[in-house]
């Protein structure tokens, strides 16, 4: 057991030392690349088998990652393709010309928008497509971008709570243990509306001052240019979200659903592209700015995570949390965790920490660790891959938004939000 302890516990830090000191090696991110280090460590010392490795990877379970890899690169790509033909920035550029001088109207149409969008498609894709767009939008508005860069972060990283599909780690746990489309909506709905309108307020009080101002500056036009594959796309992912609601009831599993909608995706653009007889552009960006990394990350904390709960680590921190009041534990253990190792390996540790529970609380337990996986991720940077990244564009921009900065906001709106879905929870449950 100390010796999967030892190396689990040196590979998270050295992951985390990475992603703050030195995120790339040579052109690869360091944390995918010390994760993989980590597991392949565990299987020269002898601590996990390839054989089970390759058991767990060929399983029919619901746990199995590569399903779990399918359903969230799928629903990521069909995401990216609609950015590729202009939908976020179009969008968003109607919702702040609507805003005219007014900041304040700009900073409600903002969380209002990025909360829709993110309900439907993906957080991570949300933010990195409104951030650059902020960014240069507030440059133009001679304006303070921190309150819409808060505003964007912490609507998609709250709201991505509302559907299964929202969030890498709610398909990850949701998945785990078998929860079903429309059986995730109705007990997460209430805790995300809670959480949602609370963390509004608390950032409108906090940057109430700064949006007094009014804009000077006028926004660009963008339009939607091939409204083609524009169309196709929307189609894709509105068909593929009605079918995944559906899934369990006509017997098809989530990930299926949602890599055939990526294959038809692909095969019609690439017939539009053959008519017209050019590069199939979409397409091609699709594949570039898929986050292909999360494979190896994913694959190698599951098989960490597989090492710690064959010593039965996963099992005494299970113990240790008890099974009472299993909302509040795991909520709060699950918020604080991710900003600790990521709210991707945390999710993944947790599945195995939950494993004993009996059913009403392993119940509470799941969906509280889904809200503190999504809350968790705007506490600090190293909460979600979202908030690495985030804080990478803002620095290519050349604004300075240190750790200090975000715990500030994330101190602020985070906590009180993880409570009211906490609330949320216990109401509904």
């Amino acid at each position: 057991m100390g010796t999967v302890i030892g190396v689990s516990a040196v590979t998270i830090a050295v992951m985390i030392l990475g992603i703050l000191k030195f995120p790339k090696i040579g052109r690869l991110s360091s944390y995918w690349v010390v994760s993989l280090l980590g597991a392949a460590v565990l299987v020269l010392l002898g601590q996990i088998s390839p054989r089970q490795i390759g058991s767990a990877l060929l399983s029919d379970s619901a746990i199995n990652p590569l399903k779990i890899l399918v359903l969230f690169l799928s629903m990521t790509i069909l995401s990216i393709y609609l950015d590729e033909q202009g939908f976020f920035r179009y969008l968003a550029n109607v919702t702040l010309r609507r805003a005219r001088a007014s900041q304040m109207k700009m900073f409600v149409y903002l969380y209002l928008i990025v909360s829709v969008l993110t309900v439907f498609t993906s957080n991570d894709v949300i933010i990195l497509s409104f951030t650059p767009f902020i960014c240069y939008f507030s440059k133009n508005a001679r304006i303070n971008p921190i309150p819409y860069l808060a505003t964007e972060f912490v609507a998609a990283n709250t709201w991505s709570m509302a559907l299964i599909i929202g969030n890498p780690t709610n398909i990850y746990i949701g998945t785990a243990y078998g929860i079903q489309f429309l059986d995730y909506c109705k007990v997460m709905f209430v805790p995300t509306l809670l959480a949602g309108s609370v963390s509004f307020l608390l950032l409108l009080l906090l940057f109430r001052g700064s949006l007094k101002e009014p804009i000077t500056g006028v926004p660009e036009d963008i339009a939607i240019s091939d409204r083609l594959n524009f169309s196709v796309g929307l189609i894709h992912l509105a068909v593929c979200t009605v079918f995944l609601a559906l899934s369990s009831y006509v017997g098809l599993e989530m990930w299926a659903v949602s890599g055939v909608a990526v294959l038809s995706l692909f095969a019609i653009s690439l017939v539009i592209a053959l008519v017209r007889c050019r590069r199939p552009a979409g397409l091609i960006a699709c594949l570039r700015r898929a986050p292909w990394q999360l494979i190896p990350f994913l694959l190698s904390m599951f098989v960490i995570t597989m090492a710690l709960a064959d010593k039965g680590v996963t099992r005494a921190i299970g113990s240790a949390l008890g099974s009472d009041c299993t909302a509040l534990k795991y909520g709060l253990a699950s918020f604080l965790g991710a900003n600790v190792i990521n709210n991707i390996p945390m999710s993944v540790l947790f599945c195995g920490i939950m494993e004993p529970l009996e059913a009403d609380a392993l119940q509470k337990a799941v969906y509280a660790t889904i809200a503190g996986s999504n809350v968790g991720a705007f506490l600090t940077p190293i909460g979600a891959l979202a908030g690495i990244m985030w804080s990478s564009i803002l620095n290519s921009h050349g604004l300075k938004f240190g750790y200090l900065d975000f715990l500030k906001i994330g101190l602020v709106a985070a906590v009180p939000a993880l409570l009211a879905a906490l609330a949320g929870l216990s109401i509904v449950l």
